[in-house]
């Protein structure tokens, strides 16, 4: 049965259990590293989690291995991963590709952590889990969700575990359970499909006979071959195919099905042993309409789904969690402005798009035909076409493999400023700086690590906006620091997840200042309607 758009589940021993639910402020649904991450994110934030999965332990099946630009910069100012010089001049750039054709470079500020993380999928999920446990959540596999009932108070999950049927009562429920589990159905939220055109096999081998496919990405006339060598020394294969129909992806692949697409792709007989994880995937997507219905979020590939290519979908998901994390836990807490959990779907969603437009584009450009090589070679070109030329004065090219670049890596993400009252610096996010503060040296990313809204104020100017922020000291940390060229304004509201705020001046990111206070008047006019806005009134 259906009751207000949430699927209640019909198990008779529910309604008995029912007194005896375990309460929490929120419950996440799915434990793999984007549904541990958001735990984790709720759980050093004091917001009692529970994570319900499935399964018994980690699966080690190879899936992700890349995290982009945006990404790491984001979990190392939530002190994930460590932070490099803030005074390092200069970008750091990293080769990579788009539709399997090479020339790409992922380039960063040399400020921040390197542009492509190389990182296990399960190894995440395990740092992640560790790190929830860590902060108190109660981490419960072997749990699957029987059903969920909503009412305006709350949400009512329901589970089996090893110790029969679980009730938990929650504030919010988030549905972290991949692109197959239920919780979009079950809170009723509609998605956007796009019908799969490739066929896709994948799997674990040991080449054994004496033509093995070459690593990397070989296209031949009927396909796609990718090789990566595991540490182990087996090949991790997959074969991309457009001729025979997307088939059913719950149909297990069978060792000779992989052979003989491998083989017929490249043209000649390919010999392989032990073969393992064998599974099959394609280009089938999908974008929930929306990623709240009243008391139930989605995150990650519960809220979207796409081609798995170049990593986007890790790191696609974790940013989720980060944009939802200090969101959600300021809701629970009461420290939220009216319409803040909302915007994470409004931030949110429009990203997700982008991801999933942009490797559409890439299938198609893989098609195997030759009509598609002319088309190959103009991108071919675009990769590599804005390399700095000697004499330029240029800054390595914002056109073409920059776009390009910043679109894959997750850098080209601009939040979606307030109506009204916002500067060209709000929605941007704040690369880490060096700064010189009354402790002290200090950095951006150090002074984000403790989860807390940041408002910065640069020198003399700045010191008349500190009283505008008095009410929200429960919520704020307020620094003051020196000038810095690389920051020409008075001062700046940054949200824990390093995007700008709000900041009096209108000059845009990176401009020189003329050395008087723009935008806003000095009195801090617009400061606090900021603060109301993202943290509710003042205390």
């Amino acid at each position: 049965m259906e009751k207000s758009g949430i699927s209640v589940a019909e198990d008779a021993g529910n309604a008995g259990n029912a007194g005896n639910a375990e309460d929490a402020q929120v419950v996440v649904v799915g434990g793999g590293p984007v549904g541990m991450l958001l735990a984790a994110e709720l759980g050093a934030y004091g917001i009692d989690t529970v994570v319900l999965e499935v399964r018994a332990a980690t699966s080690d099946r190879p899936r992700a291995t890349t995290v982009h630009a945006r990404t790491v910069q984001s979990l190392a100012r939530r002190g994930y991963f460590p932070a490099p010089d803030a005074a390092a001049d200069g970008t750091v750039s990293r080769p990579f590709h788009f539709a399997g054709l090479p020339g790409l470079r992922i380039t960063a500020p040399a400020s921040e952590p390197e542009p492509l993380l190389k990182e296990s999928q399960a190894a995440l999920e395990r740092s992640f889990e560790a790190g929830a446990r860590a902060v108190g959540v109660r981490v419960l596999r072997e749990h699957r969700v029987t059903g969920v009932r909503q009412n305006p108070e709350g949400v009512e999950v329901m589970a089996e575990g090893p110790e029969g049927v679980r009730v938990f009562r929650a504030a919010y429920l988030v549905g972290a359970d991949g692109s197959h589990g239920a919780v979009r159905t079950w809170a009723g939220i509609p998605a956007e499909t796009r019908p799969a055109t490739v066929s896709a096999l994948m799997g674990l081998v040991r080449f054994t006979g004496e033509r093995i496919p070459p690593l990397g990405w070989h296209r031949t006339r009927r396909g796609w071959i990718v090789t990566k060598t595991m540490a182990d020394g087996r090949t991790l294969v997959r074969t991309l195919d457009w001729t025979g129909g997307p088939g059913d992806r719950n149909t297990p692949v069978t060792p000779a099905e992989l052979r003989d697409r491998v083989s017929w792709i490249a043209g000649y007989d390919v010999e392989m042993a032990a073969p393992s994880r064998l599974s099959r995937f394609s280009d089938f997507a999908r974008l929930a309409d929306r990623y709240r219905a009243g008391r139930v979020l989605l995150v990650g590939d519960a809220a979207h789904v796409h081609f798995p290519i170049g990593g986007q979908g890790l790191s696609t998901g974790l940013l989720d969690a980060l944009n939802l994390g200090w969101k959600l836990a300021f809701t629970v807490r009461g420290t939220a402005g009216a319409g803040l959990l909302d915007t994470y779907h409004h931030e949110r969603a429009p990203a997700a798009r982008r991801v999933i437009d942009n490797t559409c584009v890439q299938v198609a450009l893989m098609r195997p035909g030759p009509e598609l090589d002319p088309l190959r070679a103009l991108f071919a070109g675009l990769l590599t076409g804005d390399e700095e030329k000697e004499g330029d004065g240029g800054d390595g090219g914002k056109d073409g493999a920059r776009h390009l670049s910043d679109m894959i890596s997750g850098q080209d993400t601009v939040v979606a400023p307030r109506p009204g009252r916002s500067s060209r610096w709000e929605g941007r996010f704040l690369w880490n700086t060096a700064l010189v503060t009354e402790a002290g040296p200090a950095d951006v990313i150090g002074l984000l690590r403790d989860g807390r809204p940041l408002l910065l104020l640069f020198g003399e100017r700045g010191l008349p906006y500190a009283a505008e922020a008095r009410g929200w000291a429960h919520v704020l940390r307020v620094v003051r620091a020196e000038p810095v060229p690389a920051l020409p304004c008075d001062a700046l509201l940054v949200r824990p997840d390093g995007y700008v705020a709000w900041s009096p001046d209108d000059g845009a990111p990176g401009a020189a200042s003329d050395g008087a206070p723009s935008g806003a008047a000095a009195d801090g006019a617009g400061l606090g309607e900021a603060l109301r806005d993202w943290f509710g009134g003042p205390r």
